[in-house]
């Protein structure tokens, strides 16, 4: 995509247009491809409707593989126009000094343009792993957060507002999930005004 080949406007397009779509929208999407009895993989793959039908969603050893797969189809837009920015702000003049060095591309990329990807990688790390942390819309659409897809967001919903309603549980579980957020989000941030005070 970042050496404009023909038709690469066309292709972002296409790649960036899952993420405008909701979590929730991608788990009724994942429900019609993977469904067991009537899902598109399955009438690929001849499974549909017969005995040795593979059940995607139910199965808790291969549901978490589906939510992922679809999860990552989201986000790949949004990642790639993140390192495509990243990209175009790595100054071509080291570029050239690698080439005139005798680097090869995969050299070029690994020695000079990966180091400087760095504060792109942090924030792609930071985001992938807030996104996934609140992630609930995609698996309760499928089957309610149950079957191996019990997530922390799933889990203090359903304590809190399920049934059982034990606030104080599910409380519990919610400064769980904002402790592992700050995990990530604090080394960031200081990594982000150490930057600035060094300006």
């Amino acid at each position: 995509m970042d050496k404009q080949i023909r038709f690469s406007r066309i292709y972002q397009s296409v790649l960036f247009l899952p993420v405008v779509l909701s979590l929730a929208l991608i788990g009724f999407m994942t429900e019609l491809v993977f469904s067991p009895t009537q899902g598109l993989v399955n009438n690929l793959t001849g499974h549909a409707g017969q005995n040795d039908m593979i059940d995607w969603l139910g199965n808790p050893h291969l549901n978490i593989w589906v939510v992922l797969l679809m999860a990552c189809w989201r986000q790949t837009g949004y990642v790639m126009i993140m390192y495509l920015a990243g990209l175009k702000s790595v100054d071509p003049s080291l570029k050239e000094a690698a080439s005139l060095d005798g680097a090869g591309q995969w050299q070029t990329f690994r020695h000079v343009v990966w180091p400087a990807l760095r504060p792109i990688n942090v924030v792609v790390m930071v985001i992938t792993v807030i996104e996934s942390l609140r992630a609930f819309d995609i698996v309760y659409v499928i089957n309610q957060g149950t079957d191996g897809l019990e997530l922390l967001s799933v889990l203090v919903t359903d304590n809190i507002i399920g049934e059982a309603s034990r606030i104080g549980f599910g409380s519990a579980l919610a400064t769980i999930l904002l402790v592992i957020s700050m995990c990530f989000i604090i080394p960031y941030l200081i990594s982000i005004f150490r930057k600035d005070g060094q300006e």
